[in-house]
């Protein structure tokens, strides 16, 4: 009978036994996650901090988990799902976190999903014993910017080539020939078009600068279309003449743009030089203005070689030229479009192109129209400024 009631006392104090273990071993997991998650936490503020930067900025732990972000870090692609996208960040963090040093490093990573690439210059430390902070810099338009900058010198210095060149050896020749009238008539003649092709692509090239530094029209005033189209008609009357090509515009149309109304005057003039010079003889320019909703549209329009498609988006770039042949035999600099383009932009407008080859070009200038009320009391404000 002893043993009869041991056996469940026995069952009974093990499963006893076994309960507390059970109970030990929650309450150990159960203090290990605390303290995990107090491990996890970051010190105060900082969290605050990172979702206030401008930057791209996080902060990873052990895991390389992020556990705190910018807004920009999202932005641009470095965070998905509270992981690091690139590795080359991850490799980055490991770095730091084996020599315990900051380390910087400028990356060129795609952007998400996109396709679009940007250049990121980085900066890792450490933040405590578990942390390591990550921040970036948007290198992207800078190093843009840079690349615009060093195509255009490279553009620049082959193009001054072929007219210092030609000038150069023009020179030479004319020396050689010093006894022969005839042939230092027409090297002289020579010389001259190529100073003069060197002049005009100088002084492209200083207006285009000027342009490019301009954020918004130095002077700016009320501009009467009109006066606009007529000067530019004016400017190249004498050579269309000697083509015998016909400058025809549309009636006035007493509309009226805010700008400077010598940049507008050159914007237009160019417009109407390219439309002449790749037209054929015997044939017609046309300018036209109208209203379209709020904005003032000035086309300009000929019946000359056309431009194929694939050189649409490419014409008001710097120094393209469609057929260079033609143009180095019109005297053109391959700024002209490009001039229009910063000239527009800067009175808040944009130019178009519709094109076919063997039907002729249209160029259209946009310009914000000039609103009266405002104009008005732009004037009685100026007024009472200089009284």
């Amino acid at each position: 009978m002893d043993n009869a009631w041991l056996v469940p006392l026995s069952m009974l104090l093990g499963g006893v036994f076994g309960a507390g273990v059970v109970v030990l071993v929650i309450a150990a997991e159960r203090t290990a996650r605390a303290a995990d998650v107090a491990e996890r936490h970051l010190p105060d503020g900082v969290a605050a901090v990172i979702a206030t930067m401008h930057n791209p900025a996080v902060v990873v732990d052990p895991s390389n988990t992020v556990v705190a972000a910018s807004p920009q870090a999202l932005v641009v692609g470095l965070v998905v799902r509270r992981r690091l996208v690139h590795d080359e960040l991850v490799d980055l963090v490991d770095r730091v976190r084996r020599s315990g040093e900051n380390a910087t490093e400028d990356l060129e990573l795609t952007r998400g999903s996109r396709d679009a690439v940007g250049y990121l210059g980085f900066r890792a430390a450490l933040l405590g014993n578990r942390y390591v902070l990550l921040t970036a810099d948007d290198l992207t338009e800078s190093r843009r910017i840079d690349e615009v900058r060093r195509d255009f010198v490279a553009n620049i210095s082959h193009e001054l080539k072929t007219p210092i060149g030609a000038i150069g050896l023009l020179a030479e020749t004319l020396v050689a020939a010093a006894d022969d009238p005839e042939h230092v008539r027409l090297f002289a003649a020579q010389l001259v078009t190529e100073s003069e092709r060197l002049g005009a692509l100088t002084k492209d090239i200083i207006e285009l600068s000027r342009l490019q530094s301009l954020d918004v029209v130095e002077t700016s005033e009320e501009v009467a279309v009109d006066g606009i189209v007529q000067a530019a008609i004016d400017a190249n009357s004498v050579v269309a003449a000697s083509r015998d090509i016909q400058i025809v515009r549309a009636k006035k149309s007493k509309l009226r743009v805010m700008g400077d109304a010598a940049l507008l005057q050159v914007a237009v003039s160019n417009l109407v030089a390219n439309a002449v010079k790749y037209s054929p003889d015997h044939t017609r320019v046309g300018l036209g203005v109208r209203r379209a909703d709020g904005f003032v549209e000035i086309t300009v329009t000929d019946q000359g070689v056309g431009i194929p498609e694939v050189d649409l988006d490419r014409v008001f770039e710097r120094f393209y030229r469609v057929d260079p042949a033609r143009s180095r035999a019109t005297g053109g600099t391959g700024l002209g479009l490009a001039i229009v383009k910063h000239i527009v932009a800067n009175h808040g407008g944009d130019v178009r192109v519709w094109s076919q080859p063997g039907r002729g070009s249209t160029f259209t200038i946009r310009i914000p129209e000039a609103d009266p009320e405002l104009t008005s009391a732009l004037e009685e404000h100026l007024e009472e400024q200089q009284s």
